[in-house]
């Protein structure tokens, strides 16, 4: 195969969620010596994207994106290394967690496969995550985007009170703080004091970038 072949059928077996053909068309690139940027950046990232694009006109739903997603991080696993190797910028750093009290994962992990797919670079600190395990990764990795998941209406406050621990160290200016999860709203987002919100794993990457853009901007 050519690497044009590579890539076309990389972004075609990306966007059906098929992981096996995903890496094995992955590492046929590396051994014809495509470079892990331009597997990543001409074929994956725009599958990805369109993978999202579709979702967002309801022609795919989150199995679809779950499966797609599934089979860029095979791809990714093996990318990852190559691309520190070779200094490939990333778009930005997201220190992501569910919220203390709160156990669920799914929407979180699907928003972290699109955001990583994106080109971020992603801190995941899990679920029942503290206020001060937010700060202190706030601290260590100098997040440009930090954000928090709910899955309960139980434990949505929990956005206001990290939000208020984040203020009171100092570090409120810093960073770009999303929410979301599915009893979350915008007005409530406006409410607690974040700085965006989104309803879905698609729309999240996209705010993510224009926040980040924004904030480079000033």
């Amino acid at each position: 195969m050519t690497p044009d072949e590579i890539l076309t059928e990389l972004y075609e077996r990306t966007m059906e969620g098929n992981a096996p053909r995903v890496l094995e068309l992955t590492k046929m690139g590396l051994e014809l010596d495509m470079t892990p940027d331009s597997i990543l950046f001409e074929a994956l990232i725009p599958s990805l994207e369109e993978v999202g694009a579709r979702f967002e006109r309801g022609d795919y739903f989150v199995p679809e994106m779950l499966i797609a997603g599934r089979a860029m991080s095979g791809a990714l696993d093996v990318l990852r290394p190559l691309l520190a190797d070779t200094g490939a910028e990333t778009v930005g750093t997201f220190l992501m967690g569910t919220v203390k009290g709160d156990v669920h994962d799914i929407g979180k992990n699907l928003v972290n496969i699109m955001l990583e797919g994106a080109g971020f670079q992603v801190i995941d600190l899990g679920v029942q995550t503290p206020p001060e395990k937010f700060i202190d990764a706030i601290k260590e990795h100098q997040p440009d985007v930090v954000g928090m998941s709910a899955f309960l209406t139980t434990t949505m406050p929990m956005f206001k009170v990290n939000i208020h621990e984040i203020t009171k160290a100092g570090m409120r200016d810093d960073v770009i703080i999303m929410v979301g999860g599915a009893p979350v709203t915008q007005e409530y987002a406006d409410v607690v004091g974040a700085d965006g919100y989104a309803a879905d794993a698609s729309t999240a990457v996209r705010k993510a970038k224009e926040l980040i853009a924004i904030k480079r901007a000033k």
